[in-house]
C-alpha cells in the first residue's frame, strides 16, 4: 500500500500537470496587462543565456534612399544600441505537508482533499503576487521589470540595461496633470489628459496604443464621462471578468485589484512588450524534497524569465 507521502506526491504532480494551461488562464483573466501580452502571442520560451536579449525597434531604417543605375547603395550600420538585455528573475511557490498532515489525511478522500487544498492556496498565492509584480517598480530582490519601472512616472531610469538620460529615445512618455495645471475628474480626464497623451502615441494603425489600464479613479472618471457613448467590449473579456470600454481604438480596461498604482493610467503599445520565460521553469513542478532534518514533504514549482519592453518611447502614463 502506497504511503500517505508518496499518494500526496503524485496527486499533486499530476493534478497539477494536467490543469497547468487552465492555471495559466487563471492568472491572465485577473490581470488586463497579461491577458493581452498572452492574446497578442508575445510569451515567448528561451532554452538558456546569461540574460534576455531584447532586439530595440525604436527607430526607422536608415539606409533608405531613391537611387539610379550604378548609385552607391547606402549599406551603413546606425544603430547605436542594437538590443536591451533584462536579467532573468526567479520565482518559487512551494506544495508543502507536514508528516502530521499526511499521517493524520492518509484515508483515500483526505488525502485527495489535502492535496487540492494545498495546490489551490499555492497557486492563490502566485496568482495574487505574479499579478502585483507585473504592475511593481521592480525593486524588491529578485523582482521581474514590473511596469512602474518599464513605464516610469518620469520616463527617466535604467531599462534593460539602457540609461534614458543618456539615450533619450528611450524614455517613456508622460502626461503629468500637475505639471500642466489639470485636476483628474470626470470633465477633465478624455480631453485635457487622455488626448495629449495619445497624440504623442499615435503613429498610425499598426503603431498606437491598443491597451490602456487605468486605476479605481481614473476609470470611474473615464466612465463617467462616457455616459451616453458606452461601448463595451466583447463577451469573452466579459466572462474573463475584465471591464473593458474603447478609447479611439484602444481598449481601455479596469485593473484597479492587480497591483496598478493609485491615480495611474498606463497607455500601453503591446506590440513591443513580451513576457519571456525559460523553457525548462515556465511553472515548472519540481521533483518532491524531503528536508534532512525535518517531518515533511516540499514539492517546489518554479518559474524564471522577466517581462521586457522593446521600444519605450512608444509607451505612456498619466500621472497626478
Amino acid at each position: 500500500m502506497a504511503s500517505p507521502n508518496s499518494t500526496f506526491t503524485e496527486l499533486v504532480s499530476t493534478t497539477f500537470r494536467k490543469h497547468r494551461k487552465e492555471i495559466k488562464d487563471n492568472v491572465s483573466n485577473r490581470n488586463a496587462l497579461l491577458r493581452r501580452i498572452y492574446k497578442r502571442g508575445n510569451y515567448r520560451k528561451e532554452d538558456g543565456g546569461l540574460t534576455i536579449a531584447c532586439p530595440l525597434d525604436y527607430t526607422t531604417n536608415s539606409t533608405y534612399q531613391r537611387y539610379s543605375d550604378w548609385d552607391l547603395l547606402n549599406i551603413a550600420q546606425s544603430d547605436v544600441i542594437s538590443a536591451a538585455e533584462y536579467q532573468w528573475r526567479q520565482i518559487a511557490i512551494n506544495v508543502v505537508a507536514s508528516g502530521r498532515d499526511l499521517r493524520i489525511n492518509s484515508g483515500d478522500s483526505r488525502i485527495v482533499n489535502l492535496a487540492k487544498s494545498r495546490i489551490k492556496n499555492a497557486l492563490r498565492t502566485f496568482n495574487n503576487n505574479f499579478s502585483s509584480d507585473l504592475y511593481s517598480n521592480g525593486t524588491a530582490s529578485n523582482q521581474i521589470n514590473g511596469l512602474q519601472a518599464l513605464v516610469s512616472d518620469d520616463g527617466t531610469g535604467t531599462v534593460g540595461g539602457i540609461v534614458s538620460g543618456t539615450y533619450t529615445f528611450w524614455k517613456n512618455q508622460i502626461f503629468d496633470c500637475s505639471a500642466n495645471s489639470v485636476t483628474a475628474s470626470a470633465s477633465t480626464i478624455e480631453n485635457s489628459m487622455m488626448l495629449p497623451l495619445w497624440l504623442n502615441l499615435d503613429r498610425g494603425s499598426d503603431d498606437r496604443p491598443d491597451l490602456i489600464v487605468m486605476d479605481n479613479t481614473y476609470y470611474q472618471y473615464f466612465e463617467a464621462s462616457q455616459v451616453s457613448l458606452k461601448r463595451y467590449m466583447d463577451s469573452q473579456k466579459a466572462d474573463a471578468g475584465i471591464v473593458s470600454l474603447k478609447y479611439k481604438t484602444a481598449d481601455v480596461e479596469f485593473d484597479g485589484n492587480s497591483g496598478i498604482p493609485s491615480s495611474h493610467a498606463y497607455f500601453l503599445n503591446t506590440n513591443y512588450l513580451e513576457l519571456v520565460v525559460h523553457q525548462d521553469a515556465d511553472l515548472e513542478i519540481m521533483d518532491e524534497m524531503r528536508p534532512i532534518n525535518q517531518d515533511g514533504s516540499v514539492i517546489p514549482i518554479l518559474w524564471m524569465g522577466n517581462l521586457t519592453l522593446s521600444n519605450r518611447h512608444q509607451q505612456g502614463v498619466i500621472v497626478a
